[in-house]
Order: C-alpha cells, then sequence, then structure tokens
C-alpha cells in the first residue's frame, strides 16, 4: 500500500509529485496513456501553446527555451519527460482507473489489469475527458469524414471538398485558419461575436500584462472571478476578424440539423460539405469515483482542490480549481503547493 498514488501523469500530477518528492513522501503514479506525454502527442500537429517559456515551468525545473518563445506540443511532450527522468518519478503507464472507492480507511483503486491501496489519492487527469458532439452528428451521411478535434492532426486527414469546422473556441478556431490557409472551401458553424485578444500588446506578451494587472491570481471565489469563469473564454493570439473575412470561410451561424443529403444552420443548408470537425469541447468524467458529490458543470465539489465529501481524497489541474491559471502548465504549481501545505498541516 503507498502513502499516496496520483491519478494522472500530465503537468498537474507531476506539479503535485515533485511536491511529494522533496517532502520524502511515497507516492506511485497511475496514468491511462503509453507514455509521458502522450496526451499532448494527440493534438493536431500545429499546436503551440499561447503562454511564451517564461510562464510554462513546472516547479524544480525551468522549461528549456528563450524567453519569448511559444513552444509546440512537441516540445511540451519532451519537456514533460525530462522532469520525470530528473526526479525519478514513478509511474505506472497503461493504468485506466475504473473505480475508486474508500473502505474502512483506506482507498481501493481499480483498473482493468490490475488494482492499488493507498491512503490518500490525488486525482490528476485533468478537466478534458469525454468529446463531445451534438446529436446531429449521427444523422450526417456516412461518406463525410467526421473527425472530434481530439483526433484532428492535420488538413491531409480531410478528403477532397468543402469543409465544416463547428467551435467558435481556440481549438475551433485554430483549426478553421489551418484549413482555410489551404484553400478549401470551410463553413463555420458558431458566433461570430467571438472575443479575441492578441498574444502581444505594446511589445509585451499577453501574459506579462496578466501577470501585472492582477488576472491570473483573481480567485473564482472573488466577484470578478465568479463572473469570469463562467464566461465564454476568448479566444488567444488569432485574429479572428481578418480570419472570417477570407474568401473561402463562410459564417453559417448555429449548426440546427442533419440529414443524409445536407447540413442545416442558423443561415441555410449545405449539401457540399464532405468534412467535418467537431471542435465542441469534452465532458468531464469523475463518476468513477464513489460517494462525491458534483458542481454545476460536473466538476467533484472541493475547496481548492481539497473534496468536500471525502477525507483524503483531492483533486488539482481542473479549470478555475482557484484561479484562472490552475489548469496551465506554468500556474498549477501554485495548487501542488497549497495542496502539499494543506496535507503537511493535517498531520
Amino acid at each position: 500500500m503507498k502513502e499516496f498514488i496520483i491519478i494522472g501523469a500530465g503537468q498537474s500530477g507531476l506539479s503535485m509529485a515533485y511536491n511529494l518528492s522533496i517532502n520524502n513522501k511515497d507516492y506511485l503514479i497511475l496514468d491511462a496513456n503509453e507514455h509521458i506525454g502522450a496526451p499532448w502527442l494527440k493534438r493536431w500537429d500545429s499546436l503551440k501553446l499561447f503562454t511564451p517559456t517564461e510562464y510554462n515551468h513546472l516547479p524544480g525545473m525551468p522549461f528549456p527555451f528563450p524567453k519569448g518563445y511559444y513552444p509546440n506540443k512537441y516540445e511540451v511532450a519532451e519537456y514533460l519527460k525530462s522532469y520525470v527522468e530528473k526526479f525519478s518519478m514513478p509511474i505506472e503507464f497503461n493504468q485506466r482507473i475504473t473505480s475508486i472507492k474508500k473502505v474502512n480507511g483506506i482507498f481501493e483503486i481499480t483498473s482493468a489489469t490490475a488494482s492499488y491501496k493507498a491512503k490518500q489519492v490525488i486525482i490528476a487527469t485533468g478537466p478534458f475527458h469525454t468529446p463531445f458532439t451534438p446529436p446531429c452528428h449521427a444523422d450526417i451521411a456516412a461518406d463525410i469524414t467526421q473527425l472530434h478535434s481530439e483526433n484532428y492532426k492535420s488538413p491531409a486527414q480531410l478528403q477532397d471538398g468543402d469543409c465544416l469546422v463547428v467551435g467558435a473556441g481556440d481549438s475551433g478556431v485554430q483549426i478553421l485558419s489551418e484549413i482555410a490557409e489551404t484553400g478549401l472551401t470551410v463553413h463555420f458553424s458558431g458566433t461570430d461575436n467571438i472575443k479575441a485578444i492578441p498574444q502581444s500588446f505594446l511589445g509585451k506578451t499577453l501574459w506579462w500584462w496578466f501577470t501585472k494587472i492582477g488576472f491570473l491570481s483573481v480567485t473564482r471565489y472573488s466577484r470578478i472571478g465568479k463572473w469570469l469563469s463562467k464566461g465564454v473564454q476568448p479566444v488567444i493570439g488569432t485574429d479572428v476578424k481578418s480570419l472570417l473575412a477570407k474568401d473561402n470561410v463562410i459564417h453559417m451561424g448555429r449548426t440546427l440539423s442533419a440529414d443524409e443529403s445536407s447540413i442545416t444552420f442558423q443561415k441555410g443548408s449545405i449539401s457540399t460539405i464532405k468534412n467535418v470537425i467537431w471542435a465542441t469541447g469534452f465532458k468531464p468524467n469523475f463518476f468513477w469515483i464513489e460517494d462525491i458529490s458534483f458542481d454545476e458543470m460536473n466538476y467533484p465539489s472541493n475547496y481548492r482542490g481539497v473534496s468536500s465529501d471525502v477525507e483524503g481524497l483531492y483533486f488539482i489541474g481542473l479549470p478555475w480549481l482557484y484561479t484562472r491559471g490552475s489548469a496551465t502548465l506554468g500556474g498549477v504549481w501554485k495548487d501542488a503547493q497549497y495542496l502539499m501545505t494543506h496535507i503537511l498541516e493535517k498531520k
């Protein structure tokens, strides 16, 4: 039996593992993937972080690129791998946990192939679990290529013909821009009232300004934090106005329905679409953890990562766990440090 088990070996789990390591705690990380960085490598090929190097450091090891550089997904994955190697973090891969329950004060943790026990458990699986696609996707003709953004890699996956990108968040806008650059006709489904902000302003990065004005330190429990956390997040670094003005980008409004011959939108029906990219986000899934309650977004009830329901159970890496930076590569260390302090003070 371990003193601690961490579920998830992304940046959140590794930040927590670092804190356990420097406090000489006995722990093990369990991860559903085959290797470190796998979730990053699964994303589209041209993906880059919105945050420059100086805002991407995990505790104890700087991100190894010059200030002002925006790393790509391969560099992030390699950084995480190097981080694990530097601190000799114990990880068991290919362990997708299907059940966690507390029995007689001990957590029993089960995967398809193994079982574990621990005195305390830290859930670091992040917020992105189940890809969401609107129900009408099932009505679209079988010969049309459909990909969720989770599985989109590059325009090379697309067949000849018109494309449709659904979703007005960062992923949708970046994928829309990439496909539009190929010259293909791309129909865009989503609001045209997208809030967009540049990556830099007056010679300083957006994150420099965020730090200066205290935006990244606003907590979810403050008045402004409650407003920000429930609002639509702006798109960062893409000139959306220019993108939507391109001749080969056609805004169709919301997707309403589909059948074998066409897809219908607020602004009409289209029968020429051969490819659909669903950049429609994910739904959280924490229902495999017994005896916990959930908030209105189906995230586990907690205060700053400490479970509201089960003693010895913790969460890290959730959006707005405490601040806007809680789920970011360079911001999660603050939550990990808080949880470690809480754990040490409990003794």
